[in-house]
């Protein structure tokens, strides 16, 4: 994408015509129908999981060679950083005092003479050959009066020319070279052009809206430009194309759920409840819970079950949010159930939501009085047999109005008499077949609305990628009281523990998270074993101090949680096993060492234990950076507590992988599109998936472009974008 606007401008050129090759027609060709791939070559390529023909178009170059305006040796300074065109003239290989391995290549081009130092990369001198072309990329810099780059990145491209060279993955283990790729793509794209070019299922309208090239100028021309103009123009196209098969999936998918399922149309005219609620909060909701609560009352009345996804900060009032839906089925007759991923957080939840509706009551005809107190239950894999038959019995009768729990919840055996709400609470945790398995809780086949929360979160257009099946509500207000929590960044600790000790004389309570449960031989960072005992023997000695982490006992953990929370405690070492579920108010002071360890959406959740109560809070970081990276995600931490921006920096810092998770199997990758240059293609593709499925008889009007949704998003490989 040459800018970020994905708006129209010119060069719109025509497509090939009806009855070009198909993508599908393409992965149905076997490499090895190309002149030149026999066995070797296509086990090289099968390594890089090129099989078709179709994935070999799509085996993209990672960058280029602009040869009208590379860099040369002679024009280089010292401390420059370039890339050059260079021959390898003489390898050599040697053992440092060390024992490090160094491999030295002299490289030239006609305008002088450099030295590649490589350090512990033996296989380089079976790499560089004498007389082979190569990219070098890297900073130059003087040794003993000799030019040289230091562990330079290295492309081998043979012997190439042309103005623009495109530059391929390459694995020297498989045998896969840049210029072999170069010529099986030049071949295949030869063969297809002479046939028949390739079909273009986009319609002529939206490719004329955003200014896109036709599908066969994208693919010559990302592949073998003729500019860097012509490549950018290509790579538009195509990250359309991938960003448009993810939206088309999602928008259908939440299509097709509200045209197949049966859902509650809730009455919410009637608000007895809802309003009884409000007026026992003891607070003015904001107006970002009041919009939100209006969204989802919307959703509610509808015939069709909801599928909403709430995110907010740390501290917006999920919850609130989250009861008042759940009293909206309550008032109707209906029931309500959250699903939560730890015994902790589900324990924090019911006696949070216990606590709310207190003293509330529902209409019961069987009772004297005509009502009777709400409801509101907990089931976990530890409630004793006993507690199970009982709630069951009277979950089937409707005697639970609520019932909060983990996946014990889903468990063969639960059956609500009518379930009309689910909220799940971070729902990352959970998998699809475990949400699945909640909506299908009613034996009368109606499907309950779902509410989906995250208290992590998500840039917007990560949001509309990933959770696109999903309506989608935002909480960005914090209520009001809710104090800012001051965080600082410190490599040396040795301040922080008499802040601690200030905290703790003053009435408070402080945390203190470490990386690790036990010592690492591996990794420098504190274990909180060990850091526990060095605290309590010194630093904090006189204080009372627990001890939190994953290998605690279930009751050990209840116990030290307990004490912790009725102040018994002074501080508490941990791991993550606080980041989510953990609610003390007299908590002030969130320590976190090795601070650098930690992603940011963890940070943020972590600070966010502090600050609950009405207390000035802080929170301080621990421990150097060891990258430029990790100094931005502390400085990040120190510079704002607005979870949505630091949710945009992480994007920026890490790329998708935050958001999407570990890299997936098969073709739903996205191989061009980047979450963090694309943003506004990612709307553009949103706004024309809604206009396609949503016009008339959906993607019906459009065969070839649902059959390649189908090629490239095979149902058992697409979990990580189908998130309802």
């Amino acid at each position: 994408m040459e800018s970020s606007d994905p708006a129209i401008h010119g060069g719109y050129l025509p497509t090939v015509g009806e009855g070009g090759i198909t993508l599908r027609e393409l992965d149905a060709r076997p490499v090895t129908d190309l002149n030149g791939v026999g066995d070797a070559r296509a086990r090289a390529l099968a390594a890089a999981e090129v099989h078709s023909i179709l994935d070999l178009l799509g085996f993209y170059p990672r960058r280029y060679l602009d040869r009208t305006r590379e860099a040369t040796v002679g024009g280089l300074s010292i401390g420059d950083e370039g890339m050059v065109l260079v021959r390898v003239g003489t390898v050599s290989s040697r053992r440092t005092r060390n024992r490090r391995s160094l491999v030295e290549a002299r490289v030239s081009d006609d305008t002088g003479e450099l030295r590649l130092t490589f350090f512990n990369q033996p296989w380089r001198a079976d790499q560089l050959k004498v007389g082979m072309q190569a990219v070098v990329f890297g900073r130059l810099d003087s040794y003993q009066g000799n030019l040289q780059m230091t562990n330079p990145v290295v492309d081998l491209v043979g012997d190439r020319t042309g103005r623009i060279v495109a530059i391929y993955p390459q694995s020297e283990t498989a045998g896969l070279h840049s210029w072999d790729v170069d010529g099986i793509v030049a071949e295949a794209l030869r063969r297809v052009m002479k046939v028949r070019g390739l079909s273009d299922p986009l319609p002529g309208a939206v490719r004329q809206r955003y200014g896109l090239v036709g599908r066969s100028e994208a693919y010559q021309a990302i592949h073998r430009p003729g500019s860097l103009h012509e490549m950018g123009e290509a790579r538009r196209r195509l990250v359309f194309d991938e960003l448009l098969r993810i939206q088309l999936a999602l928008v259908q998918r939440k299509v097709d759920l509200e045209r197949t399922s049966v859902g509650i149309a809730h009455d919410v005219g009637v608000t007895a409840l809802l309003d009884q609620f409000r007026s026992g909060l003891g607070f003015r909701m904001t107006a970002a819970q009041d919009r939100v609560v209006d969204e989802i009352l919307a959703d509610l009345a509808r015939p069709a079950p909801m599928h909403r996804l709430l995110q907010g900060d740390v501290g917006s009032g999920k919850t609130v949010v989250a009861v008042a839906a759940m009293l909206a089925a309550v008032q109707g007759g209906h029931q309500a159930a959250v699903m939560v991923p730890t015994e902790v957080l589900a324990e924090q939840h019911h006696a949070t939501i216990s606590g709310l509706l207190d003293e509330m009551t529902v209409s019961d005809p069987a009772t004297l009085l005509g009502h009777r107190p709400l409801k509101v239950d907990l089931l976990t894999s530890h409630t004793t047999a006993g507690e199970r038959r009982r709630i069951g019995s009277q979950l089937l009768a409707g005697g639970v109005d609520v019932l909060i729990g983990t996946h014990a919840i889903i468990q063969e055996g639960v059956e609500f008499g009518s379930l009309g709400v689910v909220v799940i609470d971070e729902q990352h945790r959970f998998g699809v077949e475990q949400r699945a398995a909640l909506r299908d809780k009613n034996r009368d086949g109606t499907a309950p609305d779902v509410l989906v929360m995250t208290a992590t979160p998500i840039p917007r257009t990560a949001a509309m990628t990933v959770y696109g099946d999903l309506d989608v509500s935002v909480l960005d207000e914090l209520p009001p009281g809710r104090t800012r929590i001051a965080t600082t960044w410190d490599a040396d600790e040795a301040d922080v523990w008499e802040v601690v000790r200030g905290e703790v004389a003053a009435g408070s309570q402080a945390y203190v998270v470490c990386p690790l449960i036990d010592e690492s031989a591996t990794l420098e960072v504190r274990s909180a074993e060990e850091t526990f005992a060095r605290l309590t023997a010194g630093e904090l000695v006189g204080l009372r101090v627990g001890l939190l982490h994953g290998r605690v006992g279930r009751v050990e953990k209840e116990e030290t949680m307990g004490l912790f929370r009725s102040g018994e405690l002074d501080v508490l070492v941990a791991t993550t096993v606080i980041e989510v579920g953990v609610d003390v108010p007299n908590a002030t002071v969130m320590v976190i060492l090795d601070a650098a360890r930690f992603g940011i959406a963890q940070l943020h959740q972590l600070r966010g234990r502090v600050g609950r109560g009405d207390k000035a809070s802080r929170c301080l970081l621990v421990g150097g950076a060891p990258t430029p990276d990790a100094e931005e995600r502390l400085r990040a931490l120190v510079r704002t507590t607005d979870g949505f921006e630091l949710a945009e920096v992480d994007l920026d810092l890490r790329g998708e992988g935050t958001i999407m998770g570990e890299r997936q199997k098969g073709r739903n990758d996205l191989r061009l599109a980047s979450l963090r240059r694309d943003r506004e293609w990612v709307e553009a593709a949103r706004a024309e998936a809604l206009r396609m499925v949503g016009d008339g008889d959906g993607m019906a009007a459009y065969p070839e472009l649902a059959d390649e949704v189908s090629l490239f998003m095979a149902d058992d490989e697409s979990d990580f974008l189908l998130k309802s």
